[in-house]
């Protein structure tokens, strides 16, 4: 396979005609080798619009999807960000290297080491992972700047929207099969939230969201 031109290919057949215009969005997809963090198994899958397993029965995001979210998100240098589920670790190193620092958390050890191993291999060192349940945000770190929530889930809870600085963002997947919509929340003041939806999808969810939680937005 060349990687380069499959590479291109990638970010100019899926990405690009999905609305992800920002230049410097398109040129860090470049960059950030995302083959390096697939795994061995589907390294051909690297750079195909589809879905890739993890460990867990966990999926990577498509690259179109990965790439919307990092643009609609616009985070900038000065920022923290929390992303809830690792995965593979690419979203946090993608998010790295926009940010001040990232801490990116998975409830999998599996997954947490996998992300762990993945991002020191591509040296990357303003991301710490951490493992835990995060369904419900991370506090240790709060208020964020940014929050990324990676897989799906049935409604944002009040206590994740209370962990994001006013003026910051969170993208969440937010539904239940077959149809959930990708969201922008912005917080515009201590009480008030707006909504954006970005498109309709269809993610795994994240692990640990208790069924029984009360949600309130």
């Amino acid at each position: 396979m060349d990687l380069e031109k499959a590479r291109f290919n990638m970010i100019e057949q899926q990405i690009r005609p999905w609305d992800v215009l920002d230049q410097e969005i398109l040129d860090l997809l470049a960059v950030v080798k995302r083959e390096q963090f697939v795994p061995k198994a589907y390294a051909s899958l690297a750079f195909v619009d589809t879905e890739i397993p993890l460990p867990g029965g966990q999926l990577m995001l498509a690259p179109r999807v990965e790439a919307r979210v990092l643009q609609e998100l616009n985070v900038r240098k000065h920022e923290t960000v929390l992303e809830i589920g690792a995965g593979s670790g690419y979203m946090a190193a993608l998010l790295g290297a926009r940010a001040r620092q990232v801490t990116t958390v998975d409830i999998r050890p599996e997954l947490a080491a996998l992300a762990r191993e993945n991002l020191a291999r591509a040296g990357i060192t303003n991301v710490e992972v951490a493992e835990g349940n995060a369904a419900e945000g991370w506090p240790a770190g709060a208020p964020y700047d940014v929050i990324c929530i990676s897989g799906s889930m049935p409604v944002l809870p009040s206590s994740i929207l209370s962990q994001v600085k006013v003026g910051g963002r969170i993208s969440a997947f937010v539904g239940t099969l077959p149809v959930m919509e990708a969201q922008l929340i912005t917080r515009m003041s201590e009480t008030e939230y707006q909504t954006v939806n970005l498109f309709e999808t269809a993610v795994v969810p994240l692990d640990g969201v208790k069924a029984a939680t009360r949600f309130q937005f």
